[in-house]
């Protein structure tokens, strides 16, 4: 049982609540902390003090001064004036793990949000109430404005939250349940949508899914390596010492453990080649770089999801501070890094398929007996090098621009919503270049029986003859890349 506000979450926490929402609680001392902070707002309130957000406007409005009989409109025309974001609807996992973060970060007792309205957020979550947020409308800086206040609507009883697949009216959900909308008190809305719960969700959700695909992508170099015949020398703990980058180490190590005790790889002792080209060669070079990317974005993210990320942060009745903690920077680049990391997985990938395709040693040309009559596996590697170009274009960092917005006020934004978006349409891609490979992969070893593979690999190929008979002539193989797809995304093969 995980502590909303008082634990150090986890990546594999959020998963395990995002999965079972009963995984997190409030208890007695994140209560306190919570109602200390409300009591801090409402102590500001009652003074004669100005303090942003509080008691005054918002942005370029900051000048203005809101009444106390004011403060319950001034945050509910915030939500209602925020949200405006445009777009398709993202994924419903994305908007539970928005609603995790803010939880967590709210519950830290700095952002004079009622415990009414986190108890109320918590209770949406575990009675399966998740709002409909679109993916496009955040710069990144003053938080994730837009997604945040469609994320916090059904608090007000406004908006769309999702019925199976469905968007519905949030009132009608609310009627259902018997539970009525919520009056926010002074600086609850502005708690609710600023932050960087937009951004963090995706680097979340990404980092999760890039997980398995760096386990994935190492597997399917081995499978590919067998099917050419290729060099285990490489992959040697020797030549890794020497360079000793942590990436590279742990892929060279997992490469002689998935070839260990290959047949086709004794084979490859008395042939005449001298050198793999680089796609099989420095596997541990290229996904180790990826990995070290993987690793620096986790970090971050882990610190982010257990920060507070809202404005103005409140220490006292006596002190608040407004700065720069909903400021997606710090997300943003790293984001983009690893975007770029998961885009290079598929970019060798794609080169290992066009290897296998070649006709050399011993494989026939577009791994078909037949060709000419046949065309083979000739056009899915067209499939693969379009989905990596496009995830080429991707690659543009988006942390590299800033449009001014606010009259100027917020005259830096860090864009992160659109690489975190970005960094998980390319992890899409990935799935889909890595199931080209893998099914090249398992046509390629049919011609090498029956020198049999290392146990991992051969698993692998059982695995995708589960759903993909061998190519003897042409037929429709689209649905066969989507089956390996599927299989990847349901974590089917075993990676470690």
């Amino acid at each position: 049982m995980k502590i909303y506000g008082i634990d150090h979450l986890t990546i594999t926490d959020v998963i395990t609540v995002l999965n079972n929402p009963s995984k997190a609680k409030l208890n007695k001392e994140a209560k306190q902390k919570i109602l200390k902070s409300q009591q801090n707002v409402q102590q500001i309130v009652e003074s004669d003090r100005t303090v942003y957000g509080i008691n005054t406007g918002f942005g370029p409005l900051c000048d203005v001064k809101i009444s106390e009989e004011e403060t319950a409109q001034l945050q509910h025309n915030l939500i209602i004036s925020h949200a405006v974001g445009v777009g398709k609807p993202i994924a419903k996992d994305l908007s539970k793990v928005m609603m995790i973060a803010k939880i967590h970060a709210l519950s830290k007792g700095f952002s004079g949000v009622s415990l009414e309205v986190i108890e109320r957020l918590i209770l949406m979550l575990e009675k399966d109430i998740i709002p409909v947020v679109p993916e496009q409308g955040s710069v990144g800086a003053s938080g994730d404005l837009a997604p945040l206040a469609h994320l916090v609507l059904p608090l007000l009883g406004l908006g769309k939250v999702w019925e199976n697949d469905t968007p519905v009216a949030t009132s009608e959900v609310l009627e259902k349940h018997s539970l009525e909308p919520l009056i926010l008190g002074p600086k609850e809305g502005l708690g609710l949508i600023n932050g960087t719960q937009f951004i963090l969700a995706h680097a979340i959700l990404g980092l999760y899914k890039f997980d398995y695909i760096l386990n994935l992508a190492d597997l399917t170099a081995a499978l590919s390596l067998e099917a050419y015949r290729g060099s285990s020398s490489p992959f040697k703990k020797e030549l890794h010492e020497i360079r000793p980058f942590e990436g590279s180490k742990k892929v060279a190590a997992r490469m002689l453990k998935f070839l260990e005790n290959s047949e086709n790889l004794k084979e490859h002792e008395f042939c005449d080649r001298v050198q793999d080209p680089y796609s099989m060669r420095c596997v541990p070079q290229v996904h180790g770089a990826s990995r070290n990317a993987f690793e620096h974005l986790k970090i971050l993210a882990e610190t982010e999801l257990n920060s507070v990320t809202d404005n103005p942060i409140v220490l006292s009745s006596e002190e608040s501070i407004s700065g720069g903690n909903f400021h997606g920077q710090l997300l943003a680049l790293p984001l983009d890094y690893c975007t770029l990391a998961a885009a290079e997985l598929g970019n060798i990938s794609d080169r290992r398929s066009y290897l296998l395709l070649e006709g050399k040693f011993g494989l026939p040309r577009f791994l078909t007996e037949s060709s000419g009559l046949n065309s083979g596996f000739m056009i899915p590697q067209y499939t693969s090098a379009a989905l990596v170009t496009e995830n080429k274009t991707l690659c543009f960092p988006a942390s590299a621009d800033s449009i001014p917005t606010s009259l100027g006020q917020e005259d830096h934004v860090s864009m992160g919503s659109i690489s975190g978006r970005k960094f998980n349409q390319v992890l899409g891609n990935l799935e889909n270049i890595l199931a080209v490979e893998l099914m090249f992969g398992a046509q390629g070893l049919e011609f090498r029986r029956p020198a049999k593979c290392s146990k991992y690999v051969e698993k692998a190929y059982a695995l995708i003859r589960t759903k993909v008979a061998k190519l003897e002539d042409d037929r429709l193989i689209g649905e066969d890349i989507l089956s390996i797809s599927d299989l990847i995304r349901e974590r089917k093969f075993e990676v470690n």
